[in-house]
């Protein structure tokens, strides 16, 4: 089965109110699905906009904006539920800072499927930025979902650079890992692509990147964006040969769009060039 995927190079606005957040999104989902795109990726943090419908006393502050947001959750939520159902589509909406409990939030990733379901990936390892200034904590529950196009999984940003995590995912059946990213810096974009990339390596599986880009310099939490969405693929007969089915226009806005063939992951395992998912338990012996 071949199923089309979207990966957003999303901007960050400074938002007059929530319709015209919610115009925003339903153009963006409307123009992927009228290109019959079924699985819809947007970026890490790309929620914090919504700070921006709150006044400069919010969300100039790092804890304020966190607490104001969760008066949107259920609207932020709704509105993804709706847009998956209306064209029948799986949204990874991206994360949104959620409350656990007084004081306690974490980086939230919601995955919507077409017939009404709803579940989460929480990340898992958190930046320095997170862990020190925004105090952000992470997550303990290493999940997969089963999707009409096989299991997925999602890897948030700084969570693709631990391969123990991805290798968990695929040896519960998945062979998609969605990767929604925010980076400041180029460094911090090639520490995601890369990381995204040698998962996709070394599982033979698809990794699909998305980015935030633009500049928001009245946000305390997203001021500056860089980086672009890519679809990566296992290195080895039948994919491309440096691993990358579709890529971006660095800091551009738009969608990136690429067609996969999950069954195409359990193919190259078993008649691979190489086999880098078979192999990895051998690493155990040499090392211990």
């Amino acid at each position: 089965m071949t199923v089309k995927i979207a990966t957003a190079q999303y901007d960050i606005s400074f938002l007059e109110n929530w319709p015209a957040y919610q115009n925003k999104i339903e153009r963006w989902v409307e123009d992927a699905a009228a290109q019959d795109a079924k699985i819809l990726l947007f970026p890490e943090y790309f929620s914090m906009e919504l700070a921006s419908l709150f006044g400069e006393a919010v969300y100039s502050s790092l804890s304020k904006q966190l607490v104001s947001m969760q008066s949107l959750h259920d609207d932020f939520t709704g509105l993804f539920k709706a847009l998956a159902q209306k064209h029948g589509c799986i949204i990874q909406a991206g994360t949104f800072p959620v409350l656990i409990e007084s004081g306690i939030y974490r980086n939230r990733a919601y995955l919507f499927m077409p017939d009404g379901q709803v579940d989460y990936q929480d990340k898992l390892m958190m930046t320095r930025f997170e862990n020190e200034k925004w105090l952000i904590k992470g997550g303990t529950e290493i999940k997969c979902f089963d999707t009409e196009y096989g299991k997925i999984a999602i890897n948030i940003c700084y969570d693709s650079e631990f391969p123990l995590l991805a290798r968990k995912q695929v040896e519960a059946g998945c062979v998609l890992i969605l990767a929604p990213s925010c980076t400041d810096t180029k460094a911090g974009f090639h520490r995601v692509k890369i990381g995204c990339q040698a998962r996709a390596l070394e599982n033979q599986c698809y990794v699909v990147q998305s980015s935030l880009v633009g500049d928001a310099p009245w946000s305390q939490a997203v001021d500056v964006n860089v980086g672009a969405a890519a679809v990566y693929t296992p290195v080895d007969r039948g994919f491309p040969d440096n691993g990358i089915l579709s890529e971006g226009t660095f800091n551009a806005v738009q969608w990136v769009f690429a067609k996969i063939t999950p069954d195409a992951c359990a193919t190259v395992r078993e008649q691979g060039q190489v086999f880098n998912y078979r192999d990895w338990p051998l690493q155990a012996a040499l090392v211990n």
